[in-house]
């Protein structure tokens, strides 16, 4: 793996991490104000744009420890734009003491934009959906 793939993880990773705990300042430095996503809280429409995550970030949290975890990651650059995927990993403790996981398969595409990577589209689903 060279640096800009390692870099482009490291971005991702701190992508998830800055939604595990609601940071948004840190999620909207790393994501294009355009970002455009297919997930499941989207029931089948593309989400254009900051508003419709900023709900979730402002949902109040549990104060539960939750993280995510990168598994078996590919990552293609073209140009100055760079593909990753993964399986996405989550660790959520809940209020009964039980430590659950849950999985997703992530694609996100990074744009370097006046040398700076921004993340600007992305889909999340269930494993085998």
């Amino acid at each position: 793996m060279d640096a800009t793939e390692k870099e482009l993880l490291e971005l991702s990773q701190q992508l998830l991490n800055s939604i595990d705990q609601q940071d948004w300042d840190a999620y909207t430095k790393l994501c294009d104000a355009d970002l455009t996503a297919f997930e499941p809280e989207g029931v089948g429409n593309i989400i254009k744009g900051m508003a419709f995550h900023k709900f979730y970030f402002d949902l109040e949290s549990s104060g539960l420890p939750k993280q995510s975890n990168i598994s078996s990651p590919l990552v293609r650059v073209i140009g100055d734009c760079a593909v990753i995927t993964y399986i996405r990993v989550c660790q959520r403790l809940n209020a009964d003491g039980g430590v659950p996981s849950s999985a997703f398969e992530e694609t996100r595409i990074w744009e370097k934009q006046n040398g700076v990577w921004k993340h600007i589209h992305f889909h999340r689903s269930p494993p085998g959906a």
